[in-house]
């Protein structure tokens, strides 16, 4: 009678972890995507670089640190005709005390799987509470004193569990900016994706808020999943606030606003 090896346990385990994440978030993405009633967004902040000064920043953080992102996206669903006045409600949630698992290094589908993996097993542990994960998305919002020229890590939005991890700057006037990176990541867990180059520059015509514009440049608006306002083909600028934003088309056709 031959054992199986142990060998072989991890990754049957592994793979039975798989069918049923892959499963619930399947039920997850249908139901969030219905807009018959708001979606819960939770904004958890973390003391991301252990420092005095961003602990005194995060005491300072209300709802109303974040109430022009649920403004925002009752004014582009408007704009779209939604019959949901406010597709998202947002709040802050507990300060979570603990650092998510840093992206992989290298960049495979096991180590992307993995990493999804430790990720929601960090934020179960994290969100210990009875409330349903169906139309909750739970943001965590890692702030940062940060340094000049250094840019932050990268932030990312998992359609698959309504996860969001924000690198964000523990700054007073970066609050504007720090909201377009979360409601930047709160559409990615809806089904939106980025717009825009491997240098950071909106995509035509995708990553443009209206691609038909007369005449095209300069754009007056940046589309959210770009980030970007187009001056030209080849020049942009960071939008300052939500206010200089829009959701465009393609982006409303892909969280299910627009068929």
């Amino acid at each position: 009678m031959k054992v199986l090896s142990f060998s072989f346990l991890r990754p049957a385990a592994l793979f039975c972890c798989m069918i049923g994440v892959l499963a619930f978030s399947t039920h997850q993405t249908i139901y969030s995507r219905s807009w018959h009633a708001p979606l819960q967004v939770t904004i958890y902040p973390i003391n991301g670089d252990d420092s005095l000064t961003t602990h005194n920043y995060i005491n300072t953080l209300t709802d109303d640190s974040y109430a022009d992102i649920e403004s925002w996206i009752a004014r582009e669903a408007k704009r779209y005709n939604l019959a949901l006045d406010k597709p998202f409600h947002v709040t802050l949630g507990d300060r979570v005390d603990s650092i998510p698992p840093p992206l992989p290094e290298k960049q495979s589908i096991l180590a992307t799987v993995w990493w999804g993996l430790r990720l929601r097993h960090w934020v179960f542990f994290n969100t210990p509470d009875k409330q349903s994960n169906l139309r909750r998305i739970r943001v965590f919002v890692a702030y940062h004193e940060g340094e000049e020229d250094k840019p932050l890590q990268h932030s990312v939005g998992l359609q698959k569990g309504l996860i969001g991890v924000v690198h964000a700057f523990a700054l007073p006037n970066q609050n504007s900016q720090n909201n377009i990176v979360i409601a930047h990541e709160i559409l990615h867990t809806v089904g939106a994706s980025d717009k825009y180059s491997w240098a950071g520059t909106p995509v035509f015509p995708e990553g443009y808020a209206n691609a038909h514009r007369v005449p095209l440049y300069p754009q007056r608006y940046a589309e959210i999943m770009a980030g970007q306002i187009p001056t030209s083909s080849y020049a942009s600028y960071m939008a300052t606030s939500l206010r200089s934003t829009q959701i465009n088309p393609i982006t409303a056709k892909e969280i299910a606003w627009i068929d």
